[in-house]
């Protein structure tokens, strides 16, 4: 089995799949990263080619990563927005939806260049996506896992527990 984390850019998926990945001993995979170590930045995806085309990309990534089995999988903020995707991730996956208030995520996103859909203003492009993204994300999760004001280890061992898989203690 494996454990998928979905949700907003800035939620903290990545960091709370290597603490995931740290507790349990599992691998851990991140769908942007996989998409970038074969294509480049998607910052230069999403201007040379689009959204789209990083889309199939993403697709592709999530079908490898999906394939594997006993791993952690970080996707990007968009990926479960694909019903295609969601469905390659719930054949071996359960999906932990990490929720973030707008506040936290503009916090933490302030700043950041790296993301072509925070173009226009971290705040505003988060007040615009947060809640046309979040049907998506609470249909995907078969858990939610709120994340304000806790520390990665915490919400990776809250997972743990939702998911029912042992903590090595690592």
């Amino acid at each position: 089995m494996n454990v998928v984390l979905c949700g907003m850019m800035g939620c903290g998926k990545t960091t709370v799949a290597r603490a995931l990945a740290g507790l349990t001993g599992m691998e851990c995979a991140d769908t942007d990263e996989e998409v970038a170590k074969e294509h480049g930045r998607i910052a230069d995806i999403f201007a040379r080619d689009g959204e789209e085309r990083f889309r199939t990309l993403e697709r592709q990534a999530v079908r490898r990563v999906a394939a594997r089995d006993g791993i952690v999988i970080a996707t990007g903020g968009g990926c479960v927005l694909d019903a295609a995707n969601v469905a390659e991730l719930k054949k071996n996956g359960r999906i932990i939806f990490l929720r973030a208030s707008l506040q936290t995520l503009a916090a933490r996103l302030e700043g950041d260049t790296e993301r072509p859909l925070l173009s226009g203003g971290v705040q505003k492009r988060i007040a615009e996506l947060l809640p046309a993204r979040t049907p998506a994300y609470m249909a995907a999760a078969d858990f939610v896992v709120d994340t304000d004001g806790l520390a990665p280890g915490d919400i990776a061992v809250r997972i743990l527990e939702l998911c029912g898989i042992k903590n090595n203690g690592n």
